[in-house]
């Protein structure tokens, strides 16, 4: 089922790095739904582009939150198991205290936290280690050093739930389905949730 016209605009209409004209694009193009699929995500990279990642991460979901609520509009922010520090031993619900370990993880931490702050309507979906066959991703990644390489190294202290971009492409169009019902009758809630595959 259609859920209506989608305005994709690209990064010279909506710059993330400039966030203070995010309002001003929300304005013209008057959502009913906002969903925030982009960020700054070179995990390592953002140690050393600490500002940069945090205005990306932080201060456009941030700007777009506050437009959302201006108009009315429902605000889908996608976020990060980065949140989390890894240390605990089996998977992480909503209900366990964020503790980023990097500053990747504290931008998109404080981006939630934002979009949370801002009084809009807002659905935060966490997930991770996104793949897809496009883009850059692990599982690329790996594919490609398989084919040029005898022997890989990979780091071996890590666990996480691989998750394709189309499941979560198709549980938010489910969800949005779902809770633009539950906005018409008024019982919306907003909330975070872990979106990742089991």
């Amino acid at each position: 089922m259609p859920l209506g016209e989608v305005v994709a605009p690209g990064r010279g209409l909506c710059d993330l790095s400039h966030s203070e004209s995010l309002g001003e694009l929300v304005d013209v193009v008057r959502p009913h739904v906002i969903v925030n699929a982009a960020a700054y995500t070179a995990v390592d990279k953002a140690e050393q582009e600490s500002d940069l990642a945090m205005t990306i991460n932080a201060a456009a979901p941030a700007a777009l939150a506050v437009a959302a609520r201006r108009h009315g509009a429902l605000l889908v922010h996608y976020s990060t198991d980065y949140v989390f520090d890894g240390m605990k031993s089996g998977p992480y619900s909503e209900e366990d205290p964020p503790c980023p370990a990097s500053v990747y993880g504290r931008s998109k931490l404080a981006g939630e936290e934002a979009v949370r702050a801002s009084g809009a309507d807002h659905l935060i979906l966490r997930t991770s280690w996104v793949y897809a066959a496009r883009g850059k991703n692990f599982l690329k990644t790996i594919l490609r050093l398989a084919g040029e390489r005898e022997e890989l190294r990979v780091v071996a202290d890590q666990f996480g739930a691989p998750t394709w971009a189309r499941l979560v492409a198709e549980v938010t169009a489910l969800v949005l389905q779902q809770d633009l019902a539950r906005r018409k009758n008024s019982s919306f809630e907003s909330g975070t949730f872990h979106l990742t595959a089991a």
